[in-house]
């Protein structure tokens, strides 16, 4: 991680940032605060609440009770996406909007829609009323600046941020290479000589003369290659990571007074030959390019997989999470450091630690229901360091309690609502909790799932193990002002953004399946040609980079 002083110094440029005009043309299709206040009149208790997401809901569910009957003393109906968000979103706006509130990932695309609706209410006078609604005026004074149009206003309640910008949560660190150590062991091999590429190379060929329990021969290097990742979370990115692509963030990284983005990185291209070389030679599953995330999933839990690279979110964590001990494959997963690549100085950067905003609420200028939505989002952003605990599972007492201390470790106390909610059956879980954190906030000062007593089987430990290795390995830093840029809206990067990610998706299969080095360069020479036609590349990269020479001012 690089030093506070530097973030520090990053982030006081960060806030200085000349915020982009994108939405003020809305301004005269706002409500005044009269008009507001006459919308919010009957007190109302209930609200909608529009997720930008594929979400298992159930608006009975325990914790929504204690919403509606306890506190904050809100009914709080969700309603969830269904298909990619930013096709149900331009639906829903063109037929009208959504209905009270919308909670979406903070995206550009979404936030230019959303804008050009002219269907939201602007909301900065409710993060300066300390007496009302003292959790919405907690939320840190830069955030809220970088949000200001240049009318001065907010479109947006913004969510899941850091409470002490100071001192961020590193967050997760999940994307990495895990071996199966049981493999290792059974041809001789052991963690050690894995340090370099040439060294994984010569596992993945040990690895293919291996069967799994049931006779089949082992699969020496999988990843999963999902159709909804983006350039800044996909598995292939561990592979690039270790050939010093930076994928995090943009794509984007500064090295000495030039800023190199992913696909102009010569390693970017590298890493790709390496890939293919890997799958001519069979030491990469056949079916990588086609697998399911359930196919993924199973070939891990049955044992069929050597080595992964990605986010070991993906293998899915269960397959260790459930066990006391080494009675299935799973348990024998070990994360490693990066290969070495020869030439490659250091590692690339795939997570960006960013304290500002994750999410952004948006509220319909013409819901009915305007004080039940600020009631409920000014109890989520209370300024507690357990406030996201709370809101994904009660309040402290009710279904959960301290083991010791407060701040401290934590246990489930009701077995019924644990049994629900660590079933593992999205339905059940629906019925206990809506795991609605993102719309709170957090705190490094104390992290409920690095903290829980809880933990069932004594694999669940594993995770925290893997996560707090991979953050060491030098591939997350701290934001710095350039990944913060915020681009025009209906510019360039907002209009071709989409069809440069389906460009990454098409020739990554193409170049991870050519036959030989001839057809891998055919393929590599069409990538580019087609960012260039279809994703109007260099054009992209001279807006963004203009962007930056004027808000850095």
């Amino acid at each position: 991680m690089k030093s506070k002083k530097r973030f520090l110094t990053a982030l006081t440029v960060a806030v200085s940032l000349t915020v982009m005009a994108g939405c003020s043309n809305s301004t005269n299709n706002q409500p005044s605060s009269t008009d507001t206040g006459s919308a919010a009149a009957g007190g109302s208790t209930s609200f909608n609440l529009w997720l930008g997401w594929t979400a298992t809901t159930n608006n009975d569910s325990l914790v929504q009770k204690y919403w509606r009957e306890k506190e904050p003393g809100v009914d709080v109906k969700l309603e969830t996406t269904q298909g990619d968000a930013m096709t149900a979103l331009n639906l829903k706006i063109n037929t009208g909007g959504f209905e009270d509130a919308a909670i979406f990932g903070r995206n550009e695309t979404v936030k230019s829609a959303m804008n050009r609706s002219k269907q939201l209410m602007s909301l900065e006078q409710y993060f300066d009323m300390p007496d009302k609604y003292p959790g919405l005026a907690a939320i840190p004074k830069q955030y809220l600046e970088l949000m200001k149009d240049a009318d001065g206003h907010i479109w947006s309640i913004p969510t899941w941020f850091d409470q002490n910008p100071e001192d961020p949560w590193p967050g997760w660190a999940s994307q990495g290479w895990s071996v199966r150590t049981d493999v290792l062991e059974s041809v001789g091999m052991t963690i050690a000589d894995l340090a370099t590429i040439e060294g994984v190379e010569a596992f993945l060929k040990k690895a293919a003369e291996q069967k799994d329990a049931s006779g089949k021969t082992l699969l020496p290097l999988s990843f999963l290659m999902d159709t909804n990742d983006t350039l800044s979370w996909s598995d292939e990115n561990a592979i690039l990571t270790a050939f010093g692509v930076t994928t995090g963030g943009r794509g984007i990284e500064k090295k000495g007074d030039d800023f190199v983005f992913a696909y102009d990185d010569p390693n970017f291209k590298a890493a790709y030959a390496w890939m293919n070389k890997m799958y001519v030679a069979k030491l990469i599953d056949p079916e990588v390019v086609t697998n399911k995330k359930e196919q993924y999933n199973e070939k891990n839990k049955s044992g069929r997989v050597a080595l992964n690279a990605g986010s070991f979110w993906n293998i899915p964590t269960s397959v260790w999470e459930t066990l006391d001990g080494p009675t299935e494959p799973g348990w024998f997963y070990e994360v490693v450091p990066f290969p070495k690549v020869q030439g490659v100085e250091k590692v690339g950067i795939n997570q960006v630690v960013n304290p500002n905003p994750g999410y952004d609420v948006y509220v319909s200028s013409n819901t009915k229901n305007l004080e039940a939505i600020l009631k409920f989002f000014d109890y989520t952003l209370q300024p507690k360091p357990e406030q996201q605990h709370v809101i994904n599972e009660g309040p402290v007492g009710l279904y959960w309690d301290w083991v010791d201390q407060p701040l401290g470790k934590w246990q489930f106390t009701d077995e019924a609502y644990k049994t629900s909610r660590n079933s593992g059956d999205a339905a059940q879980k629906a019925k206990v909790t809506p795991e609605l954190y993102m719309a709170s906030s957090y705190s490094n000062e104390w992290y409920p799932w690095w903290n829980t007593a809880d933990g069932g089987k004594a694999g669940a430990a594993k995770t925290i193990k893997f996560t707090e290795a991979i953050g060491k390995m030098g591939s997350i830093r701290v934001a710095e002002p350039y990944d913060l840029i915020e681009m025009k809206a209906g510019g360039l990067w907002e209009k071709y953004s989409p069809e440069i990610e389906n460009i990454r998706k098409e020739y990554r299969a193409k170049l991870l399946m050519a036959k030989d080095s001839g057809q891998f360069e055919t393929e590599w020479t069409k990538f580019q040609e087609a960012l260039e036609k279809r994703g109007h590349w260099s054009e992209v990269k001279q807006e963004w980079l203009a962007s930056y020479n004027e808000q850095v001012k």
